[in-house]
This record gives C-alpha cells, sequence and structure tokens, in this order.
C-alpha cells in the first residue's frame, strides 16, 4: 500500500482552504516537472511510474475538474465554481479559469516532494505565467518532459482503441484484446470505437494540438528546461528513457 505522502493531495483537489497532509521531510533535490504530451502517447502511464519512482505529488488538473464536480456548490472557490459551470453545459473550461484553479493552489507547488504539473499549461501565456509565480514563490523547475510520438503511430494507437458501452471499460485491437471480440471482457458489453477515436478525427486532434504546442515548445526550450522524450516502446522502457535523458540533459543533478 503506498504512502499518504504519495497520494494524499487534499490541497490541490479541494482547493486551498484545505490544508496539505504531507509532513514528509524536505528532500535536498525534489523533483519540480512539468508533464507535455498529446492523447494517446501514454503520460498518464508516465506519471503514474514517475510518482511511484520519484516520491512527487501527481498534481493533474484534470483530478481537480473531476474532484469539483463531486463536491457541494458551497465548498467550490470562486474559480472552482466557474470550472463546474462549463463542464456542466459540455463546454471546455476556459484557459483563464485554468489559470485561476492552479493559482489558487500555489502552496501545492511547494510540497517537500516536489510535484508533477500535468495538464498545465496550455498556452504560451500560462507558460509565462507559470515561470513567473514559480520565481515569486522562489521555485526551480527541474525541467519540462515533452512525450513525443510520430502522428501515424498516435493515429494507430487511439484509432485501436474500443470502449465498452456499459462500464467504459478500455480495450485495442492490438495491445490489449478482449478474450470475445467485440466483447468486455469485464461485464460482457459491446465495445464500440468513440467517435473521437475514429482515424479521420484522431488526425484533425492532434494537428490542433501541435499548433497549440509548439508555442510552448519553443518557449520551454528556449529556457532550457526542455527534455524531448520518444514515446516508443514498452511504459519501463519509456519511463527508464525518461529518467536517462534528464540525467543526461544536467536538467537534474546528480
Amino acid at each position: 500500500m503506498e504512502s499518504p505522502s504519495k497520494t494524499d493531495r487534499p490541497g490541490w483537489l479541494q482547493g486551498p482552504q484545505t490544508p496539505c497532509t504531507n509532513l514528509s521531510p524536505a528532500r535536498m533535490k525534489p523533483w519540480r516537472l512539468i508533464l507535455l504530451g498529446p492523447p494517446g502517447v501514454g503520460k498518464g502511464t508516465q506519471a503514474q511510474l514517475l510518482r511511484e519512482r520519484l516520491g512527487a505529488c501527481h498534481l493533474s488538473t484534470g483530478d481537480v475538474f473531476r474532484a469539483a464536480t463531486s463536491r457541494a456548490p458551497g465548498d467550490l472557490s470562486p474559480a472552482m465554481a466557474e470550472a463546474v459551470a462549463f463542464m456542466t453545459r459540455g463546454e471546455l473550461v476556459p484557459d483563464g479559469t485554468v489559470w485561476e484553479l492552479v493559482r489558487d493552489r500555489a502552496t501545492c507547488l511547494h510540497c517537500n516532494e516536489g510535484f508533477l504539473l500535468d495538464g498545465f499549461p496550455r498556452t504560451l501565456a500560462q507558460a509565462e505565467g507559470l515561470l513567473t509565480l514559480l520565481g515569486r514563490e522562489g521555485i526551480a523547475l527541474t525541467g519540462v518532459i515533452s512525450y513525443e510520438l510520430p502522428l501515424p503511430e498516435i493515429v494507430a494507437r487511439l484509432s485501436g482503441r474500443r470502449t465498452c458501452r456499459q462500464c467504459k471499460a478500455v480495450f485495442h485491437v492490438l495491445h490489449q484484446v478482449p478474450r470475445e471480440q467485440g466483447v468486455c471482457d469485464r461485464c460482457g458489453g459491446l465495445l464500440t470505437q468513440r467517435e473521437d477515436d475514429r482515424a479521420e478525427s484522431v488526425t484533425v486532434r492532434m494537428k490542433a494540438y501541435e499548433q497549440s504546442t509548439a508555442p510552448l515548445i519553443e518557449f520551454f526550450e528556449a529556457h532550457r528546461v526542455l527534455v524531448r522524450v520518444p514515446a516508443v516502446g514498452s511504459p519501463s522502457e519509456i519511463f527508464e528513457r525518461t529518467l536517462g535523458l534528464l540525467q543526461a540533459s544536467a536538467v537534474v543533478g546528480s
């Protein structure tokens, strides 16, 4: 069972009024990383592996959004309430609201264990604001990991996914094949291909992602903190490659 210091994130998930319970002693050099990568690249799996190995707190904006929808309206900060309103209408949460959610949680960036910031920043303005915030808080960023994969490989990964209509379990026609074709192993439900997992939809999404992320990549590269990681191979191979490239780039001390 994992220790609370690796999993308990009340300040991040619930808001600034809830103190963090991580009382671990400060590390000599805590890992403070930003994770970038398009859908289908395996970023979520790598975040989990990094958290388990490094002990860094996984600060995912997606987790904040999911936690906000399950809380009573009176327990939400103004930024969280605004985010819930957009999600309830089926709309994307605007960048400005996302920035307010993160800024509300500036104390979480001081976590003694370090952090893995996932899902933020999404724009150049957010990246500039984040570095300004970190500088003002006296927090040194270790590095920015950009998980990269050729577009055809991403299309193959996402277009091969099949999702259960009932329990939402995810399978893959090549990498996670169900025991019976088209039938969910867990509940026996029908496996279907989501509309946004179709090859043509994936291609459009990836091109939009590349256009929005290109300025971020250039920004962090100019600040000499970007580490490009080819996301090919098994999760363990990608993980070891990540650690090796971080060390080789000299963004992490020995």
